[in-house]
C-alpha cells in the first residue's frame, strides 16, 4: 500500500489480502471461487483496496457502498477517461494485456465526460428509446427458438454456451440491422474478444465490419439502432459510431448472457436434491433481481480516474491510476442490511449510478426475462446436470461469470424449419461458439459452412 494509505488500528495478518504493501490478483481461480471472501477482507480494513487487474495492471477496488456512490456521482473528481491513466501513458501497461479492451480509451459514452459525454450519451438514450418493447421480446423469443432447436432433441445442453451466451450476440445482429455476413463476422469476432482468442485481429475485424454497416446505413437506412445513430441530431462521425455500436455490445453482451445465466442457475438450483429452494416456485422477476444483488454479471468496473489525489474515507487515490467500483462489494455491504433484508430494487449497484448510469436497464431486463421464461415454457422438467454448489465460476476480474451451465431434460422435436421447409436442427452442429457452425442441408452430401446469423436467417426471415 502506499505510505499514505489510513493505517488501521491493528496491522494485518500477513495471510490477509489488504496487507501492508501486498497487492490481491482479481483474475485468479481463487478470487473466481470465493470473491466474497476477499470482498469482506478488503471491507473490513477500509473502503478501498489496492488489486491487480492482470500481470501488472495495479488498480484501486472501492468496496464500500458509500464510498461507490461518492466516485459514481462525482463527475468533477472523479473522470472516466482513460487517456488520463499514467502508468499506459508512459508505457508500463502492455498493449496487448487482457485487460486492455475494457479499459483503453475509446470515443464512447463510457470513457468521456462532460459535454462529450452528453452527445454521445444521448445520441444512444434517444436512439435505444425507439426500441418497441413488443417488437424486443419478439425478438428474442425467435431467436431463443432456434437455439433451442439446435439442443432439443439431445435431451441435454450447456444453457450458458449454447444458449445465454449465442442470444444477446445473435440479438444485437438483429437491433443492428446487419446483413448476413456482416453479422456472421460480427458474432465470430465478438465471439472472440469476449473469449480473449487472438484480440487483436478480432478487433480488427470486428473494426473492419462495424464500419462496413455504418457505410451501408449511410446509403440504405432502416429501422435499426445503426439507422438511428446515424440519424441523430448529434451528428456522429463514422468513427464514433463504430465505437457506439462496440460500447452497446460490450455493455450488453457480456452482462446479459451472465444475467441470464446466473439468473437460471438461481432458479434451477431449486430442483437440486438437497436444495432449500426446493418447490419454492422463485418467479423470473424475483430471481434476476436476487442476481442483481448477489451475483452482478459486472461485478468490477466502472473505471474512474481521480483528477488530483483524493482523500476517500481515509484512503489517498493518486490522480491519474484507475479506480474501479466493486458492484458485487457495494451490495454486499452491511450497511445496507436493511434494504438487502427486502431485496429493495432501488438500493443495489448492479446498474451504475451517477451520469454514467446504464441507458439500457430496462430492455436488459426484458431480453433477460423472455429469454428465461422461453428456456422453462419450452423445457418445462429441464433440471441441473449437477448440483449447482459444483458451479464453475469463470476467473476474470471484471465479470461474475458461469464457465458452463450443464443441464438434463426429456428430449423433443424440432419446432421450427428452414425456409424452404427442412428442419434446422439436426444439420447444425457446433464445436466453439467462436466459430461458424456447420448446416447440411438434407438433400446435400456434404457440409457447407455458415455462420451464427445467416444460419438464424434461414429459419427467421426478419
Amino acid at each position: 500500500m502506499d505510505s499514505r494509505t489510513r493505517a488501521t488500528d491493528d496491522n494485518p495478518p500477513p495471510e490477509c489480502p489488504m496487507h501492508r504493501g501486498r497487492q490481491t490478483s482479481l483474475y485468479g481461480e481463487e478470487f473466481a471461487a470465493d470473491p466474497q471472501r476477499v470482498y469482506d477482507a478488503f471491507r473490513a480494513h477500509g473502503p478501498v483496496a489496492p488489486i491487480e487487474l492482470a500481470p501488472g495492471v495495479e488498480a484501486n477496488l472501492v468496496v464500500e457502498h458509500e464510498a461507490a456512490l461518492r466516485v459514481l456521482q462525482n463527475p468533477a473528481l472523479f473522470a472516466r477517461d482513460s487517456r488520463r491513466w499514467n502508468a499506459l501513458q508512459e508505457g508500463r501497461i502492455a498493449l496487448d494485456s487482457p485487460v486492455l479492451p475494457m479499459m483503453a480509451y475509446r470515443p464512447n459514452c463510457l470513457f468521456t465526460d462532460g459535454t462529450e459525454h452528453l452527445r454521445l450519451r444521448k445520441a444512444v438514450t434517444e436512439s435505444l428509446g425507439r426500441l418497441n418493447a413488443s417488437r424486443l421480446s419478439r425478438d428474442v423469443e425467435r431467436i431463443a427458438d432456434y437455439l433451442i432447436d439446435q439442443f432439443i432433441e439431445r435431451g441435454s445442453a450447456d444453457l450458458l454456451n449454447d444458449y445465454a451466451k449465442l442470444l444477446p450476440l445473435l440479438l444485437f445482429n438483429q437491433l443492428f440491422g446487419c446483413p448476413s455476413d456482416i453479422g456472421d463476422r460480427l458474432t465470430r469476432n465478438m465471439s472472440a474478444i469476449f473469449d480473449g482468442e487472438d484480440v487483436l485481429r478480432a478487433n480488427a475485424e470486428l473494426t473492419a465490419c462495424l464500419m462496413e454497416l455504418v457505410a451501408l446505413k449511410r446509403r440504405v437506412p432502416g429501422e435499426d439502432i445503426t439507422s438511428w445513430l446515424i440519424q441523430h441530431p448529434a451528428g456522429l462521425r463514422d468513427e464514433e459510431l463504430k465505437d457506439q455500436l462496440v460500447m452497446l455490445m460490450g455493455a450488453g453482451v457480456e452482462p446479459e448472457r451472465n444475467l441470464i445465466g446466473n439468473a437460471l442457475l438461481l432458479m434451477l438450483s431449486g430442483d437440486t436434491p438437497g436444495s432449500d429452494r426446493a418447490g419454492t416456485g422463485m418467479l423470473v422477476e424475483d430471481a434476476l433481481n436476487e442476481v442483481l444483488w448477489d451475483n452482478a454479471p459486472i461485478a468490477n468496473y466502472a473505471t474512474h480516474f481521480p483528477v488530483r489525489d483524493v482523500d476517500l474515507g481515509g484512503t489517498i487515490l493518486q490522480a491519474g491510476t484507475p479506480v474501479l467500483i466493486s458492484f458485487a462489494a457495494a451490495n454486499s455491504d452491511p450497511a445496507l442490511t436493511d434494504a438487502r433484508r427486502t431485496l429493495s430494487k432501488g438500493a443495489h449497484l448492479a446498474w451504475g449510478a451517477g451520469p454514467h448510469v446504464c441507458p439500457a436497464k430496462s430492455p436488459a431486463q426484458l431480453i433477460a426475462l423472455t429469454a428465461i421464461e422461453k428456456i422453462l415454457n419450452v423445457l418445462p422438467d429441464v433440471t441441473l446436470a449437477r448440483p449447482a454448489t459444483e458451479a464453475e465460476w469463470r476467473p476474470g476480474p471484471f465479470h461474475r461469470a458461469l464457465v458452463s451451465l450443464p443441464v438434463r431434460f426429456t428430449p423433443g422435436a424440432v419446432r421450427h424449419t428452414t425456409t424452404n421447409g427442412q428442419a434446422q436442427s439436426a444439420s447444425l452442429t457446433v464445436d466453439h461458439v467462436g466459430a461458424a457452425p456447420t448446416y447440411r442441408e438434407a438433400s446435400e452430401p456434404q457440409k457447407k459452412t455458415k455462420g451464427w446469423w445467416s444460419s438464424f436467417l434461414d429459419v427467421f426471415r426478419v
